[in-house]
Order: structure tokens, then sequence, then C-alpha cells
């Protein structure tokens, strides 16, 4: 993968390279993009897309961090663009999921909790993408339980 497209995809089409909070930018661009386009497809397809992009960002996380050797540079978004879609995987897409789920993917990502700190842990461009999918993961259960309560 060539260095100008690790770029682009590990900082997201650049949002990784604003100045303030660029990981929030990314996961409340990457909640409405989920909003206004998986709302009319399969359920199963955004998963599957959510793969392919965790894929993509090992491999263009270990680009950019070969080249800046930061452990996890903060203009890498891809991460929190795979963690806040997995945050809504195969529930409903509502402006009511997409809150909470934004909330809370925020909330883990941030304050890393147990799990999330320790995948940090793992290697180079894995660590980056791992510590984001276990945030995922638990805001992903903080929706379901609140469904399961409202």
């Amino acid at each position: 993968m060539k260095k100008n497209i690790a770029e682009w995809i590990g900082t997201v089409f650049y949002i990784g390279k604003l100045p303030l909070a660029p990981g929030t930018w990314a996961s409340l661009v990457a909640t409405i993009v989920w909003y206004f386009i998986f709302k009319d497809l399969n359920v199963y397809f955004l998963p599957m897309v959510t793969f392919l992009l965790f894929i993509l960002g090992v491999f263009s996380s270990n680009i950019m961090i070969g080249d800046s050797k930061e452990h996890d540079p903060s203009k890498i978004v891809i991460d929190e663009w795979v963690g806040q879609w997995l945050a809504f995987t195969l529930l409903p897409v509502t402006i009511q999921t997409g809150l909470i789920g934004f909330l809370a993917f925020r909330f883990f990502d941030i304050l890393k909790p147990g799990p999330v700190k320790r995948m940090e842990r793992l290697p180079k461009g894995l660590g980056v993408m791992a510590d984001d999918v276990m945030a995922g993961i638990l805001a992903y259960f903080i929706i379901i339980i609140y469904y399961l309560i409202f």
C-alpha cells in the first residue's frame, strides 16, 4: 500500500488532520454516514464493510506508524470509524441508536476502561485498531441494554 493511499485511508479523507479532536470528528462523520447510507441496505452489509475497513485500517496504520514513529498517531482515525460502525452493527438505523452509540463509543474510546486499554498493547496497526474495536463492542452492548430497557 503506497504512503499516500495509506494516509488517505488512515486519516479517512484527511478528517484526522483536523486540529481539534480528530477522533471525535471521525466518529461524528461515521455516525452521520451510517445513518444516511445504511438505513436502506441489508443489515449484513455494515459488518462486511466494517471488517474490510478494519483490514485496511491495520495496513494503513502500520505504514503511518512507520513514518511517524508514534505508537498511535492522533491523525489516524480509521480506527474510530471502524469502532463507531461496529457499535451500530445489526441494530436499527435510528437517531436514538446513533446518539446513544456515538456517546457510548466516545466514552469508551476516550476513557479506555480495562479491556479497551489492554487492546492498545497489541503491536502496531493491530493495537491502533483493536482498542477502538473493543470500545465499539462495549458501546454496542450499551445500545442493546438501552433497547432492552426502553
